[in-house]
């Protein structure tokens, strides 16, 4: 059960944690590749919990970032309805810093994909500079296969649809043909 926290009206809200390790989706290919930008913000709570007085980025959170940017990619090509999960880091480097006004270009190119899972390749990029680099593995479980996973989703549909409406997957999302993407193609609830 989410805390709950009484905001400035003294109405109880849920605090809800949300972990967007990207902000927008600059593209995005159906079954090839996608890039997104994360704006690194000295406002966002983390930065001043690492190392105090010396604001970075730490290296799991851009590894997160790799991983959502890849993730989607992957996911878009069951049509984001089977259970898509982060299976391992085969490589990860990272070179350098990530600091306060830094943005990160995250571009994920999906190598290989079967009915098991799917074989990703992502960098991070600060500038010209790439801060990183990953090889990442996503596995596809079969949710009705077994009793631990009969009927789950990874996350609700109506979230799901708002999260890739905001980091513009159907603004700019494209099969390779060129067409566009669009939620109700996915089986999306109407808004």
């Amino acid at each position: 059960m989410p805390d709950i926290k009484h905001r400035a009206s003294g109405v109880k809200h849920p605090v809800i944690m949300r972990w967007f390790w990207l902000d927008r989706f600059t593209e995005f290919v159906s079954g090839s590749h996608a890039t997104a930008l994360k704006c690194v913000s000295l406002s966002e709570d983390y930065l001043h919990d690492h190392w105090p007085y010396y604001p970075v980025m730490p290296n799991p959170l851009v590894a997160e970032g790799m991983a959502q940017c890849g993730g989607l990619l992957v996911s878009e090509v069951h049509r984001f309805s089977e259970l898509v999960v982060l299976a391992k880091f085969s490589k990860a480097t990272f070179d350098g810093e990530v600091r306060p006004g830094d943005v990160l270009r995250y571009r994920a190119r999906i190598e290989q994909a079967k009915d098991s899972g799917a074989s990703v390749t992502v960098t991070a990029h600060v500038g010209v500079r790439q801060h990183a680099e990953a090889d990442i593995f996503f596995a596809r479980l079969d949710a009705e296969a077994a009793d631990q996973t009969k009927g789950r989703k990874l996350f609700d549909p109506v979230h799901l649809l708002h999260w890739l409406r905001l980091v513009g997957v159907f603004e700019i999302g494209t099969r390779p043909d060129g067409s566009r993407l669009r939620p109700e193609d996915y089986g999306f609830p109407s808004a």
